[in-house]
């Protein structure tokens, strides 16, 4: 296990010397964050998740779900709270431990029940948090009774990227959803590439907050730079 714990905090520390691995985990927060908006979302709201004549082992199980009622709205409530901490980036951690569980227990079911494309979608998404765990390993080794190295803590207090401009980032996508969503009186999810739609549009536009974000933080890291 000391072997492996090194390994870890060997890696980790090669990986948080580079800028771009900054940038790049900042904004794979965002989207494993932004993922559980809309479902969480729908069960908030009571909404069912599946057509009612929809039916099979996967629908059946998801109208079971919904017709627990507070349950179904309890594991809402918790998948919104853990597309917070992501974006929050600070908290991040926190969000990616609790993001860990849910997206196992939705691969699984996904993966039994055979509905493939959103098995793999969602297995993604569980390698996503994976390596959200992995970059933050030194936050939470100690939990197996091992506490980070000098290097690693020191690699951890390091901020080279602009963190609170990740998290204007992650509200400004949250907000414009949470917009259409009032603006079209419900949860919206697109069913394919709806260009007729003018709500549709608000998926270019997170995308093109997130692209200027990245290119702002690129900008005055490069001024910055001696």
């Amino acid at each position: 296990m000391d072997e492996l714990t090194a390994k870890l905090d060997e890696l980790v520390l090669a990986a948080r010397k580079r800028r771009g691995l900054h940038r790049a985990i900042a904004m794979l927060r965002i989207f494993v964050g932004f993922a559980f908006v809309p479902s969480g979302l729908k069960k908030v709201l009571a909404q069912p998740f599946t057509d009612p004549h929809l039916h099979g082992p996967f629908h059946d199980f998801l109208h079971a779900f919904h017709a627990t009622g507070a349950f179904y709205q309890f594991v809402g409530v918790v998948q919104l709270v853990t597309a917070t901490l992501l974006v929050t980036q600070r908290l991040a951690t926190a969000g990616a431990l609790l993001a860990l569980p849910i997206f196992s227990s939705i691969a699984v079911l996904c993966w039994s029940t055979k509905v493939y494309p959103t098995a793999a979608v969602v297995t993604l998404l569980w390698l996503s948090t994976l390596a959200l765990l992995v970059w933050d390993w030194p936050t939470w080794r100690a939990v197996l009774g091992r506490n980070a190295s000098h290097g690693a803590r020191g690699a951890l207090s390091e901020a080279p990227v602009d963190g609170r401009l990740w998290q204007r980032c992650g509200v400004a996508i949250m907000s414009l959803y949470l917009a259409v969503c009032a603006a079209t009186g419900g949860v919206y999810r697109p069913r394919g590439a709806a260009w007729g739609t003018p709500a549709f549009y608000v998926f270019p536009l997170m995308l093109l907050v997130v692209i200027a974000t990245f290119v702002v933080d690129r900008s005055r890291s490069r001024s910055d730079a001696p």
